[in-house]
């Protein structure tokens, strides 16, 4: 398997949301979009990362005493500056593939953010883009010549 990099196989554009933005918002966005993490953006710069587990950890267990009005008012309003992770682990579009899937092992997280030399972000590239590639270079090496 040769040397990959990032902006070979990373996905251009993801979808993004602002701090302010509502999680029923962004919980909203995951199941349109069939999307498990969303990039936080403020003035371009990527400010954060919410996973679809952030989201529903936020929600209460069903061992609460409030009603089903009071849960929803309560998650209507909270925002995604209250349970994004701050500052995440980001990698650079011109990185190897292999850096980025170390990051992912050493962090335990499954996708990445990437950002241009601004920090401004450009892509993600997750276990699946990672997958895809590995799955791509087998079928390629398995091809008779």
């Amino acid at each position: 398997m040769k040397r990959e990099v990032i902006k070979d196989w990373m996905t251009y554009d993801p979808i993004v949301i602002r701090p302010s933005t509502t999680l029923p918002e962004a919980h909203r966005l995951m199941k349109e979009y069939s999307i498990r993490r969303l990039p936080v953006v403020e003035n371009d710069k990527l400010v954060g990362m919410v996973t679809l587990g952030d989201v529903r950890g936020a929600e209460p267990s069903g061992a609460t005493a409030l009603s089903i009005w009071e849960i929803n008012y309560l998650i209507s309003k909270l925002r995604v500056e209250e349970i994004m992770t701050p500052d995440p682990v980001v990698v650079s579009e011109e990185a190897m593939v292999g850096e980025a899937a170390h990051l992912m092992l050493k962090y335990k997280i499954s996708g990445l953010p990437v950002v241009d030399a601004e920090g401004i972000l450009v892509g993600i590239i997750t276990e699946s883009d990672i997958f895809r590639m590995v799955v791509h270079d087998w079928l390629k090496e398995a091809e008779p010549s």
